[in-house]
């Protein structure tokens, strides 16, 4: 008598990978993110398409340029909707360079003033430095609990800006909310800014972590992992 065949003895089945779209919407150095996710194991997606971005495990959101300009670009795309829908069903969100300034209240560029997405409070200004743009390798000094930093506290990354966050957006919230206050991580350019902050399902850095090299890598894997 012949046996059954062993429904078993095929391959096992891949564990999925984590799925992350980096939002597109007209920004530049949009394909040195996606590649720098996927070099750490994302399957990455670049799209503005609703459906896709409410689906992925994680959005990014790049930013390059004037801050106005960047939000003009992401409203176009109804970007500026997508990331507060996610971000309002607890989904996470990951901001780069303008990407991490849109979050804030305000910017203030040449004397025009541009209304921000508001997640957290504050106003992107001039860098008070001699020299400006801020450009280069710095340090950082990271808090407490952090998870974008967790085992690279003491690395440096690569910053490319003139504008920047220079008050504390947790001092701002304190006693304004229950929630637990974001985790910000400082830089300094003349003055302190605000390097990077964690905010439960929202965070995001002032410097490019697809151009920091192994440090760079090794915060967007932490920030990968955390979505699983």
């Amino acid at each position: 008598m012949e046996g059954r065949a062993d429904v078993r003895s095929g391959p096992a089945k891949e564990e999925a990978m984590t799925r992350v779209v980096v939002l597109d919407y007209g920004s530049g150095n949009v394909r040195s993110a996606v590649r720098a996710l996927e070099r750490v194991g994302a399957d990455v997606e670049l799209t503005a398409d609703a459906d896709a971005v409410a689906a992925a495990d994680g959005l990014v959101v790049p930013g390059v340029g004037a801050f106005a300009a960047v939000m003009e670009q992401l409203r176009g795309v109804g970007g500026d909707r997508l990331i507060e829908r996610r971000l309002a069903g607890g989904r996470p969100v990951l901001g780069i360079c303008v990407g991490l300034q849109i979050m804030f209240t305000k910017g203030t560029e040449h004397g025009v003033t541009t209304a921000g997405l508001d997640q957290w409070p504050g106003e992107v200004e001039r860098l008070k430095a001699d020299v400006v743009p801020h450009m280069g390798w710095s340090p950082v000094e990271a808090p407490e609990g952090t998870v974008l930093f967790e085992g690279i506290e003491d690395e440096r990354f690569y910053f490319v800006h003139s504008y920047g966050v220079q008050t504390d957006p947790a001092e701002a919230l304190r006693g304004d909310t229950p929630l637990r206050e974001p985790l910000v991580t400082w830089a300094e350019h003349g003055s302190r800014f605000v390097a990077a902050v964690e905010n439960g399902a929202l965070s995001a850095t002032q410097f490019h972590p697809e151009k920091s090299g192994d440090a760079g890598a090794q915060l967007l894997r932490n920030w990968v992992t955390s979505l699983d």
